[in-house]
């Protein structure tokens, strides 16, 4: 299954549990998953499970997980197997990025994502076929120029 855009973890959880902490953010990440035709991958629906609990100051409860983990599952998902774990490694090495990192461009490039949208990589850098896209590049440049 192709996907137009790719979400880090990072989207995911700001949409589920941001309104409190991070309201810009979470009204942009929101908005995104409402509107976009996006994929994610077993490291990201993973990554979400253990770290919505930790990044939130009031997280969400369990029966609300639940429902976001049952949502997700109805978009585009790879899993992480070895081939995905070794196209992987070699972006990593041939990015400099970290391994992590390299296996999100691995499972956005794998269903046909070009835009992966996370903070962790550089805003408008290509990664091969996958573009990096900051969702919240405004937001921060905004609140940088406030200081």
């Amino acid at each position: 299954m192709r996907s137009d855009c790719f979400l880090d973890t990072n989207i995911l959880i700001y949409a589920a549990a941001g309104r409190e902490d991070e309201p810009e953010k979470y009204r942009i990440s929101y908005d995104l998953v409402l509107t976009e035709r996006f994929g994610i991958s077993g490291q990201v629906l993973a990554e979400f499970y253990v770290n919505i609990f930790r990044a939130a100051k009031v997280p969400p409860t369990l029966a609300e997980v639940d429902r976001w983990i049952e949502m997700l599952s109805l978009h585009p998902f790879t899993p992480v197997d070895i081939s995905l774990v070794q196209t992987g490694v070699l972006l990593s090495r041939r990015f400099q990025i970290s391994y992590w990192d390299a296996a999100l461009v691995a499972a956005a490039e794998r269903l046909g994502a070009p835009i992966l949208y996370s903070e962790d990589l550089n805003h408008g850098q290509s990664y091969g076929a996958v573009k990096v896209i900051n969702p919240f590049a405004d937001v921060v440049a905004a609140s940088q120029q406030s200081r």
